[in-house]
C-alpha cells in the first residue's frame, strides 16, 4: 500500500500589509509634524550711532557668528549654515540668490567678536557675486 504524503506547505508571511501600515505611519507624522523657527542664530551685534533705515522690501542678509561661521538667509526668513567656510562656497550660495543688475541689498549681519578674516571674506565674496549696496548691521547704544 502506498501512501501519499501531503506535501508540506512552508507559511509564509506577508510583509507588504506591514510596510503599508509602516509607511502610512510616517507619512502621517512627516505631514502632521510642526516646523517653527528654532534654527535662528543668535549674535551679538555691535552698537552704532545712527539713525534706523527703513527696511528693505528685499534683503539678502548673511550672518556671521563669533566663530566666523556664515550663515545665509533663505527666502523664508531662516538662516542656513553654510557647507563649509571658504570663499568659493560662499559665492556659490550668494549667486544662487542674487539676480545680476538687480539693486537688492546686502546686509552682513556680524557678530562683534567675530574674526576680521571671517568680514573680510564675506565682502570678498560680496563683491565677486556684483553686490553694489552692502551694509553691515548695528543696534543702537543704550541712552545714557
Amino acid at each position: 500500500m502506498k501512501f501519499h504524503r501531503k506535501r508540506r506547505v512552508t507559511p509564509e508571511i506577508s510583509m507588504t500589509s506591514m510596510v503599508d501600515v509602516v509607511l502610512l505611519l510616517l507619512f502621517f507624522f512627516m505631514v502632521s509634524t510642526t516646523f517653527n523657527k528654532q534654527t535662528q542664530v543668535k549674535v551679538k551685534l555691535p552698537e552704532a550711532d545712527g539713525e534706523k533705515t527703513e527696511a528693505e522690501l528685499e534683503t539678502i542678509r548673511l550672518t556671521i557668528d563669533a566663530n566666523g561661521v556664515y550663515y545665509l538667509e533663505d527666502g523664508d526668513g531662516v538662516s542656513h549654515e553654510l557647507l563649509n567656510q571658504k570663499v568659493e562656497t560662499l559665492v556659490q550660495a550668494l549667486r544662487k540668490r542674487h539676480t545680476p543688475g538687480a539693486a537688492v541689498p546686502f546686509v552682513i549681519n556680524a557678530d562683534g567678536k567675530t574674526p576680521h578674516q571671517a568680514v573680510i571674506t564675506a565682502l570678498e565674496a560680496a563683491n565677486a557675486v556684483g553686490f553694489n549696496q552692502i551694509s553691515f548691521a548695528t543696534e543702537a547704544k543704550p541712552a545714557e
